[in-house]
């Protein structure tokens, strides 16, 4: 299913048009009728001869009401340009064929109205002032039929027209993630909030699980309209009414998009490619201010330009744009952006959730323009070289590829060495050869500080690592990639560089002897004055050499796994130990048997109850 949108000056018969097209009196509202203007967007639908159905969005004209306008015209498929023939071209005729060329709307017809009020010849010279108008812009070629929608000539081949081209547009594209975004909301008796729109991007069902973006609201379908007609799926390029469950119609306003829960996010900074308008008095200039529209959403927004100090009337330019508030946007939503009277340009949204990118890079707009209409390798590459890494589920935010499109395309580049997949297909972490090359530096650098902290540990602690560099999920494959890459060397649960060695002094052999000899003199009653500093401590329990059951209780191994194994066999034929038992059992006294006991209750060996200890588990005998 398609939609068509009137353009046009005001008064020039945009809704008399849709009305004599449809049966259907698009102006709604009861100021429209009296005033006999469209002031907000109206709606109809036309069945075409051999069945389908369109939906035809009707915009006003006038120029205060740009804003209303720019709310319906960004779903549309084929653009009706309307044009009265006794009046010619006006200054909203340019605006809104401007507007249509920034959103790149290909196909289109010029309808030149009224021709009852006018003869052959002054129509014949309307021609030639629209075809002039129209040949540098995107509907360059269209065709331009003549009509009077009060006496029904041209409206035949009119129809035939539009039949004609909706063939040769394909449907819309179905890549499973929905977006309705809304341009009118309101109440019906019975029924409740309704909202509708233009749907894209993914089909929606009756009893579907719903979120509203940027306000985060979420809610279910409870039925779907399309042209008065209620459905349970609504396909995308549909005109959709949605009444939703549980939301009154002052929770959501126009902007909101309708979505499926948990991918889309609101964004405050995008990076565009943004063109001026060539009838522009000045050029737009870094650090301007202006409205950005984009669907049916609107904010204010502040301009970064990323090449030049301005852009001239008629050029394109890479760009960032910082919204005033955060609107749900994708790559390749197209914009316009308009000062309070004037439209002053417009382009395609490339990136979402952009970071603020330093201006006059080559590097910058090389990796922008490389993922501008590259294959979908291409665009993967292009924003990954500009973002080093991201996960799959960032990549499809800034892609907006369908799922198995975007997952075919990262199998083959991490395949052929262009890039690095860690992890499970779902939650991959995805780096460039140099950033990820970048992350081992980072790496090497901070287990190299390490050891220069604590030169007599073996290494640093994974999990220390882990937290610093912020691996996540995947940091089990983050490190055993670097291990396999030679980066670092494992020992046990800690991480060293492979140059690094642990080095004592003659004076740290001589307390670590000293220590170790007190320790097999005395092993269930090990003194502590022997006890050396914590380095030593730690690289002696890192060789597996003592076990540190309190600040200042120390057995040697030996001695440990002795203790434990007698305790364990004692609970497995006893039940339960208490302290006592274990002092009488290893001839030593409360001090060092209530250590010992707690040490194994703290790593979960065993469990107090009341003065007697049990095992923690019936696993607790497989401790090492």
């Amino acid at each position: 299913m398609f939609v068509l949108g009137t353009a046009g000056h005001i008064d020039h018969g945009k809704s008399v048009l849709v009305r004599a097209l449809t049966g259907i009196d698009p102006d709604r509202l009861r100021e429209e009728k009296e005033r006999g203007m469209t002031i907000d967007l109206g709606f109809a639908w036309l069945k075409l001869p051999d069945g389908r159905e369109v939906g035809i969005v009707d915009v006003p004209g006038h120029e205060r009401l740009i804003k209303n306008m720019l709310a319906g015209v960004g779903g549309i498929d084929l653009a009706l340009l309307i044009v009265d023939a006794s009046e010619g071209v006006m200054p909203q005729t340019k605006e809104h064929l401007a507007i249509l060329d920034l959103l790149g709307i290909e196909k289109g017809i010029v309808v030149l109205t009224k021709m009852d009020l006018v003869g052959h010849e002054e129509i014949e010279l309307v021609v030639e002032e629209v075809t002039e108008l129209i040949t540098p812009t995107i509907l360059s070629g269209a065709p331009i039929v003549a009509v009077s929608a009060l006496s029904g000539e041209g409206m035949p081949e009119l129809v035939s027209a539009i039949s004609s081209i909706l063939e040769s547009i394909p449907q819309k594209k179905n890549i499973n993630r929905p977006r309705l975004p809304i341009d009118r909301v309101f109440t019906v008796a019975g029924s409740g909030t309704v909202v509708t729109g233009t749907l894209v991007d993914g089909a929606l069902r009756v009893g579907q699980e719903i979120e509203i973006v940027p306000a985060g609201l979420k809610s279910r379908v409870r039925a779907l309209q399309t042209h008065k007609a209620s459905v349970d799926v609504a396909e995308p390029g549909t005109r959709v009414g949605i009444n939703i469950v549980g939301l009154a119609a002052s929770d959501l306003q126009r902007g909101d998009v309708v979505t499926s829960p948990g991918w889309l996010s609101p964004t405050s900074m995008v990076s565009v490619k943004l063109s001026t308008l060539p009838y522009l008095r000045r050029p737009l200039r870094h650090g301007t201010t202006f409205n950005f529209y984009a669907g049916s959403s609107q904010s204010s927004a502040k301009l970064r330009l990323l090449e030049n100090d301005e852009l001239n009337p008629g050029e394109t330019g890479w760009a960032q744009v910082s919204l005033g508030k955060s609107l749900a946007l994708v790559r390749g939503d197209r914009f316009i952006i308009r000062s309070p009277e004037v439209t002053l340009g417009g382009g395609e949204v490339f990136e979402t959730h952009a970071r603020r990118y330093r201006r006059h890079q080559k590097t910058v707009i090389s990796n922008l323009s490389r993922g501008e209409k590259g294959s979908t390798s291409e665009v993967i590459q292009g924003i990954l070289e500009t973002y080093g890494s991201m996960d799959v589920k960032g990549l499809l935010k800034q892609s907006n590829l369908p799922v198995e499109q975007l997952g075919t395309a990262l199998d083959d580049l991490i395949e052929e060495g262009k890039i690095i997949g860690i992890g499970e297909v779902k939650s991959r972490l995805l780096f460039t050869q140099k950033a990820w090359n970048h992350l081992a530096d980072q790496v090497r650098s901070i287990v190299g500080d390490y050891h220069s902290r604590y030169p007599l540990r073996l290494g640093m602690p994974e999990a220390e690592l882990s937290s610093r560099l912020k691996m996540g999920t995947n940091r089990i494959e983050i490190i055993k990639r670097l291990i396999g890459e030679g980066d670092l060397i494992g020992e046990g649960s800690a991480l060293r560089l492979p140059e690094h060695r642990v080095s004592l002094t003659e004076t740290q052999r001589i307390k670590i002897d000293d220590f170790l000899k007190s320790l097999e003199e005395k092993p269930f009653a090990p003194p502590s004055d022997l006890i050396p500093e914590p380095d030593l401590v730690a690289f002696l329990t890192g060789r597996k050499q003592v076990v540190k059951v309190a600040e200042d209780v120390i057995f040697s191994y030996r001695a440990y796994n002795e203790m434990l194994n007698r305790v364990i066999s004692y609970l497995k034929q006893k039940g339960s130990i208490s302290v006592a038992e274990v002092r009488d059992m290893f001839k030593t006294s409360r001090k060092y048997a209530l250590s010992f006991m707690e040490y194994l209750d703290g790593i979960k060996l065993t469990r107090r109850i009341g003065d007697r200890r049990v095992l923690y588990r019936e696993s607790a005998a497989k401790h090492d």
